[in-house]
């Protein structure tokens, strides 16, 4: 290949795949589309003429999409589309293109100026990423009767979904995961808070019920009413496999028995920031040895193919399943990777988040 066709390839071609170029004009595409065209009336459209419906139809989704930029851009994108349609005329009449360059150097423009924004952004938003992970334990806890590990993969740069693992003086250990409602930055900011104040409570000595009634006053005092946040907090005791447990809300975790069968640990009470005065049970039961504890946020169950069809807990629990058994950071990776290869040809729509814990066959007395 020549130097200058080398060239080109290494910058702009190296990398590219068919199916990104796929994705590109399929799910990216369709989803930047149905971004900016949510404020548009379908059902008054439908109601015009043909012939008015597609014009009207351009024009709104472009006042749509030029209210989303600053003023000043947006002044400018609506010049390029003016000069545009001005030297298309001139075109036709058999005059010079000057508009039309005109028009596509303004256009340049503006997507050089929304490109650096969205660059800067970026690198802001890997920065928090980096602190949030930070924040979450990233390495299985082992103690010689208990194994933990927890796994979170944001559905954006930055997500709202935590676990935690912290071991206590006595011996327990306080295990727990919760997924703040809505995405992005702002949902990762409340589970920043959240997560802070837990750690905070944890270490007052309180035990489950308490903690999470106080817990759930904080919220309702600090974060927006809109926002609220499901949790299962539990304190497990790896000498006598004793769990004790509170469910705000949170998807029921599964408890696989040695025999294969499941049982699900239940809601105890809603979740956290809706009345701040809610109150809150604490359920105990005994994990035996060789038995997994399944924590998940609804990112996992929800996730969906290409068919609209969710993963489900069927398929949380067929992953579970297939094992492996004895080692909680691999099959708790096992389970992020079989949701992803469901929702392979579709985008995630949430935070995936997993916690698994193995009780040791030899329990220490």
């Amino acid at each position: 290949m020549p130097s200058g066709r080398r060239s080109f390839y290494d910058t702009y071609a190296r990398d590219l795949r068919a199916e990104d170029v796929e994705r590109l004009f399929t799910r990216d595409a369709r989803d930047a589309y149905e971004y900016f065209a949510r404020g548009i009336d379908a059902e008054a459209l439908r109601a015009l003429p043909w012939y008015k419906r597609w014009p009207r139809h351009v024009r709104f989704f472009l006042v749509a999409f030029s209210l989303r930029l600053s003023p000043a851009r947006r002044a400018l994108f609506a010049l390029s589309v003016i000069l545009a349609v001005f030297g298309m005329l001139r075109i036709m009449a058999g005059m010079g293109p000057a508009p039309v360059v005109i028009s596509l150097l303004l256009a340049y423009l503006l997507i050089m100026l929304e490109v650096a924004d969205r660059v800067s952004l970026k690198g802001d938003l890997e920065v928090a990423r980096e602190i949030q992970q930070a924040m979450l334990p990233n390495e299985t806890f082992r103690l010689p009767a208990v194994s933990v590990r927890g796994f979170t993969r944001p559905a954006n740069t930055v997500g709202g979904d935590f676990y935690d693992i912290l071991p206590l003086p006595d011996g327990r250990l306080v295990v727990a995961l919760g997924d703040v409602a809505g995405k992005g930055s702002p949902a990762a900011l409340l589970m920043a808070l959240l997560l802070a104040m837990l750690r905070t409570l944890v270490d007052e000595g309180l035990e489950a019920e308490a903690l999470v009634e106080r817990l759930n006053g904080q919220i309702c005092r600090h974060s927006p009413p809109s926002r609220f946040i499901t949790l299962f907090y539990g304190v497990f005791d790896p000498r006598v496999g004793s769990l004790t447990y509170v469910n705000a809300g949170q998807n029921p975790p599964l408890l696989r028995r040695s025999s294969g069968a499941y049982e699900r640990l239940d809601s105890t009470g809603i979740a956290l920031g809706m009345f701040e005065r809610s109150t809150y049970a604490a359920r105990s039961i005994t994990i035996e040895p060789s038995e997994l504890l399944v924590l998940y946020s609804d990112g996992i169950t929800e996730a969906e193919d290409k068919n609209g069809q969710p993963f489900d807990e069927a398929g949380l629990q067929r992953t579970v399943d297939e094992g492996p058994h004895d080692d909680p950071a691999a099959l708790g990776a096992a389970v992020l990777a079989a949701v992803e290869r469901h929702a392979r040809d579709s985008r995630l729509a949430d935070d995936l988040t997993v916690l698994v814990l193995l009780r040791a066959e030899q329990a220490v007395a």
